[in-house]
């Protein structure tokens, strides 16, 4: 059977799509058994269940997955990490989801503030993982300099054993004459 991952198989008029767990692995590249992976580990909300306890996965659970994709492959982010940012994410739309509810200044306010602090969250996960990162690539220029400074060591030592073997050839050629006659 052909999935179309653009066009899901659970639809009831008037309400928002629902997918299957093989149609949303075929829509965001991520396999059957890590979403349920991605589950139990409390990065995606547990879905809703069909009869028969088949996941049913909404628009915004297809977004949050390639949220996590993303963090993983292009970031390299364990799932610790990515969970805080993506409690810190949904946190964030809670909040903007929340702003038609109360106009007040005083609202925005407090909207302003918790918006602030997910924000802030996340980019604290993003500079925890960067100076990581700057640790790692100044520890490996430190390995790569020390390695040219013993290559270039090994170099000039070759280079003198050279000079040293050349002398003593010379010094034999030069002598060979002399040991002949004796």
């Amino acid at each position: 059977m052909t999935v179309d991952p653009a066009k899901p198989a659970d639809t009831v008029d008037g309400e928002e799509p629902r997918y299957q767990i093989g149609e949303v692995a075929a829509r965001t590249g991520v396999t059957q058994r890590a979403l349920r992976f991605y589950e139990e580990k409390g990065l995606l909300l547990p879905p809703e269940r069909m009869e028969g306890g088949f996941r049913r996965y909404s628009e915004d659970d297809v977004t949050r997955i390639e949220f996590i994709k993303k963090l993983q492959d292009l970031l390299g982010f364990t799932l610790t990490e990515i969970k805080e940012m993506v409690d810190a994410e949904e946190l964030r739309q809670q909040v903007l989801a929340s702003r038609h509810l109360d106009p007040a200044l005083s609202a925005r306010l407090v909207r302003a503030e918790r918006i602030i602090e997910a924000l802030q969250q996340q980019l604290d996960v993003v500079e925890r993982k960067a100076d990581a990162l700057g640790e790692m690539r100044v520890e490996l220029r430190d390995r790569l300099a020390a390695m040219r400074h013993r290559r270039t060591d090994i170099l000039e030592k070759l280079e003198e054993e050279r000079a040293a073997n050349a002398r003593k050839a010379k010094r034999k050629k030069r002598d060979a004459p002399e040991r002949a006659r004796a």
